[in-house]
């Protein structure tokens, strides 16, 4: 079975583009690049995978598609499939990456696609759950940068309840550091903290930042800090997935 899902992707027409939001720090971006080449070695040879960021580029987003698109042209490819690497279906995803592919549409005689984002694969929780298998937690806290979307964060909570873990968020409530308190109220010992982003940047050091903080005023309590999921192998596995053809 894996080898006929292998041998059809080798004879994909399309080439691949792989959409974040961008940073300053360039932690982020090189692991975009590091999960590109992931992909990009179990795609096989002959195959076009790139990487583009939706904000904080020298060019647009639909500038860099424009230039993706002609280098899958040269490459004999025949069409250009977007694969959002967001894990929240928020505005970037739901307005801001469509609105500048139907730009691109108009500059590229190559028809583009957007697949869906990464954070709708059934087993990213999957990936989740063994990350953190061998966890001693009395309570755990998944937290996410969150979404004011309406049910943009249900996909947050559902995971949360298969990692039998309570969500938390940054930007809205309720924060990690109330859902903490609720944890030691309830006479948790060990709480482990697990990230809901994909990549480490700037967001992943101020969490650590506040865990320190809420660590000093709760010094009866052992906190534990899960790090963002990173470019894996498994993590390729999904995107494969996501442009199965």
């Amino acid at each position: 079975m894996q080898r006929k899902f292998t041998d059809r992707l080798l004879k994909s027409p399309s080439a691949y583009l792989l959409v974040s939001h961008g940073s300053r720090d360039p932690r982020p971006q090189a692991e975009v690049e590091k999960l590109a080449v992931l992909v990009s070695q179990k795609l096989g040879s002959g195959n076009c995978v790139g990487t583009a960021c939706l904000e904080l580029a020298p060019l647009p987003l639909h500038r860099q598609i424009e230039e993706f698109g002609k280098q899958a042209i040269a490459s004999q490819l025949n069409r250009v499939q977007i694969v959002p690497l967001f894990l929240l279906p928020g505005v970037h995803v739901m307005e801001d990456i469509p609105s500048e592919v139907d730009i691109a549409r108009l500059k590229l005689d190559l028809p583009i696609e957007i697949r869906p984002h990464l954070g709708v694969h059934p087993n990213l929780g999957r990936l989740f759950a063994n990350q953190i298998s061998s966890l001693d937690a009395e309570g755990k806290i998944l937290l996410s940068h969150g979404s004011r979307r309406p049910n943009g964060n249900q996909p947050v909570e559902e995971l949360a309840a298969c990692l039998g873990a309570i969500p938390a968020y940054w930007s809205i409530p309720p924060s990690l550091e109330s859902r903490v308190k609720e944890l030691a109220i309830a006479g948790k010992k060990k709480i482990c903290i697990i990230p809901y982003f994909l990549f480490p940047g700037g967001i992943a050091d101020a969490i650590a930042s506040a865990v320190d903080v809420i660590s000093q005023e709760l010094p009866a309590v052992d906190f534990s800090l899960r790090a963002p999921i990173g470019a894996s192998t498994e993590l390729a596995d999904l995107i494969l997935d996501l442009v199965r053809e």
